[in-house]
């Protein structure tokens, strides 16, 4: 009962400071491009880029062909790669984001009436931005490659607030112990490179040999990550099949967030001394 009212009452206070997230958000997503001369054109360019390299490394480098959908969908493999790309996308940009969000911001964290617990908020909607432009030139690529609109695009609202989730109970994690073990960034990076290739972003999980899937799919972006393509490509719905595989998920999601809501309630006094 104290676990649901504190998430309640941390839901009441993000409605609460709504004005100072969003403009916290605001300042977050100008400074990243602070001096730039293309400024807010390399949120564009940068997704592209990644995309059509990929591209061109498994099409023309490697011959990667259409991918069979579970129903006997033909799917372009750049539209299959995009949905992967997006989906991964944003995990791999918000994560690191957060996890320097209190050093980032110590001249808030010192402040005591602050509501510092908002801040990896402020980073994961920063992120969101980005995200949102990254699926509207997905959908664009996904058009063009031949795939038809389907109400199952909806469903991806679904494993965009399941990721979201996921992250903020990360970010909790990350950056309390941050503060305190510098560390943890780069363990961060070294954990996303690791965890491009072991999910299946850019490669079939059909791949993978029958006795090793299990393992892979330990992996919570592997959830995400399918389900952003059962949604976008192959017309699944997410109550459908691998009903433990989404069990697993939340369960997981839910041990990772109480982890993180305790970390930073224990470690929260102590942030000011060291920072």
């Amino acid at each position: 009962m104290r676990l649901i009212k504190g998430f309640y009452a941390f839901a009441h206070e993000i409605y609460e400071n709504r004005f100072v997230i969003g403009q916290l958000v605001k300042r977050d997503y100008k400074n990243r491009y602070l001096g730039s001369f293309l400024g807010f054109v390399w949120t564009i360019i940068q997704p592209v880029v990644m995309i059509l390299v990929l591209w061109c490394v498994f099409v023309l480098g490697f011959k990667s062909g259409p991918m069979a959908g579970g129903s006997g969908q033909v799917i372009p493999f750049i539209a299959w790669l995009s949905v992967g790309i997006i989906a991964w996308n944003f995990f791999a940009e918000a994560f690191p984001s957060s996890t320097n969000v209190f050093q980032e911001y110590s001249y808030l964290v010192k402040k005591i009436n602050f509501k510092i617990a908002i801040l990896p908020i402020v980073k994961l909607l920063s992120s969101f931005v980005t995200h949102l432009i990254f699926i509207i030139i997905g959908i664009v690529i996904l058009l063009v490659s031949g795939v038809s609109v389907s109400w199952y695009w909806i469903q991806v609202l679904y494993y965009l607030a399941a990721m979201m989730i996921l992250l903020l109970g990360l970010s909790w994690v990350a950056s309390s112990l941050q503060v305190f073990v510098k560390d943890i960034s780069q363990v961060v990076n070294v954990v996303l490179q690791f965890g491009f290739w072991l999910t299946p972003v850019v490669w079939n999980f059909d791949i993978v040999p029958k006795e090793w899937q299990f393992w892979f799919k330990l992996n919570p972006m592997f959830y995400i990550v399918d389900g952003y393509r059962k949604s976008f490509l192959f017309e699944e719905a997410f109550w459908k099949d691998q009903q433990l595989l989404g069990l697993y998920f939340w369960g997981f999601t839910l041990i990772v967030l109480i982890l993180g809501v305790f970390l930073f309630r224990k470690l929260r006094p102590h942030f000011a001394d060291v920072l």
